[in-house]
């Protein structure tokens, strides 16, 4: 849907200079939010037109007619950029329309400045997406990078002076002064190389200097998840307060069906069907990954569904709220009260559902078509905790036995 879209040009009479000029500003307005960036044109406020948002045509009509002519070309200026944003990027926002006309832009030539704008290009992506994850750990590793550079001490540096040492640099930084592990130092690393890149696209530089800096080796992922009796024990403690209840149960849901919590929370009636014998499944495209999950319903999962919507299509299953982080503090306390080990998390029913299938024995194929893996090597992790798993419990009983 195309942004509302407005150009003014004016004064403010307030602000007159010693030669008796004020400058004429242009405000611009996309959805509601304004940015006011200067023209680098001046009048005398006796000579604006309000009205038509121009010099009056008075004394000097050939200054007159110039002065307005500049306005004219600054006004097809901002809507030629508009366009080339909005088709280029498919999202704009005033802030980043008036960035880029100012020169602080998409071809920053310096690194943090590279990076402030594709942090703007995100947080755009995010009001479309309904999604705030990734954009709030750009920011975080962003300051991450801008904290290194200032240590640097400079303020900021030009694409065409990074070399290999300074990638190797960042990397030791995030690994020794931040304590980082090697999946938090390969997410900088990624960022240093996505900032270069975007700089190799606008010909700003010819090739990327770090590009032979190497990733750290990753251990394998631990994925955490909950055990049969611990999910027995939520499932027979209801509680009162509504926001605990509705949490308690979504994360039920969650342990049966694997849908991680935005993919929960953008659950529609029409992602609902029914089997020629009547069993209810799901049928939804994933948020993270967009690839179709299909889940037969368990029992309890068809019993929760049927307390909540699922005939009205313009509002979602579950009322979860938007801000997951509210529904994360209520699964914690949960687990607080259930006196759980561990951190109890939202994602451990995603993690438990898979688990749990490969235990009894579903084949992987099954489970990731379930869990909509874009990748079978993802859902290879579970199949590995399972086995761990056997191992641990047969130890266990190795152990029993040569006590007895």
């Amino acid at each position: 849907m195309r942004s509302t879209f407005k150009i003014l040009f004016y004064i403010n009479r307030g602000k007159v200079k010693t030669d008796g000029t004020t400058a004429v500003m242009c405000r611009i307005s996309i959805d509601g939010k304004i940015s006011v960036l200067a023209t680098g044109i001046y009048c005398q406020p006796k000579d604006w037109n309000s009205k038509k948002g121009e010099l009056k045509i008075g004394g000097s009509q050939i200054k007159t007619g110039r002065e307005n002519n500049r306005l004219a070309e600054f006004h097809r200026q901002v809507e030629q950029t508009y366009e080339r944003i909005l088709k280029e990027q498919g999202v704009i926002s005033a802030e980043l329309l008036k960035n880029t006309i100012v020169g602080v832009n998409s071809v920053a030539n310096y690194l943090l400045k590279g990076g402030e704008v594709e942090i703007e290009r995100l947080r755009l992506r995010s009001l479309e997406t309904n999604s705030t994850s990734t954009l709030r750990q750009s920011k975080l590793t962003q300051r991450n990078l801008k904290s290194f550079v200032e240590s640097r001490g400079i303020q900021d540096i030009a694409f065409e002076d990074i070399t290999e040492e300074f990638g190797e640099s960042f990397k030791l930084y995030c690994k020794i002064n931040l304590g980082f592990t090697a999946t938090h130092t390969n997410r900088h690393l990624c960022w240093l190389n996505r900032l270069i890149y975007i700089a190799v696209d606008q010909e700003i530089i010819r090739a990327n200097p770090i590009e032979d800096v190497l990733y750290e080796k990753k251990a394998p992922p631990k994925l955490k998840y909950i055990t049969k009796n611990e999910l027995k024990q939520i499932l027979e403690t209801p509680f009162e307060d509504p926001m605990m209840e509705l949490v308690r149960r979504a994360f039920i849901f969650s342990s049966l069906t694997g849908l991680a919590y935005v993919d929960a929370q953008r659950l529609y009636p029409r992602h609902i069907g029914k089997t020629a014998e009547g069993r209810l499944y799901i049928r939804k495209q994933r948020v993270k990954t967009n690839v179709e999950a299909f889940i037969p319903l368990h029992p309890i999962a068809e019993q929760i569904l049927m307390l909540y919507n699922t005939t009205d299509d313009s509002q979602p299953v579950f009322p979860l709220p938007k801000n997951r982080d509210l529904a994360w503090r209520e699964i914690n306390q949960i687990g607080i009260c259930h006196a759980f080990k561990e951190n109890l998390s939202y994602h451990k029913s995603r993690h438990s559902f898979g688990t749990l299938l490969l235990s009894a024995g579903v084949c992987i194929e099954s489970v990731a078509k379930m869990m909509g893996h874009a990748n079978i090597s993802t859902t290879q992790g579970y199949a590995h905790i399972t086995d761990q798993k056997i191992s641990e419990d047969m130890d266990r009983l190795i152990a029993r036995r040569k006590v007895s």
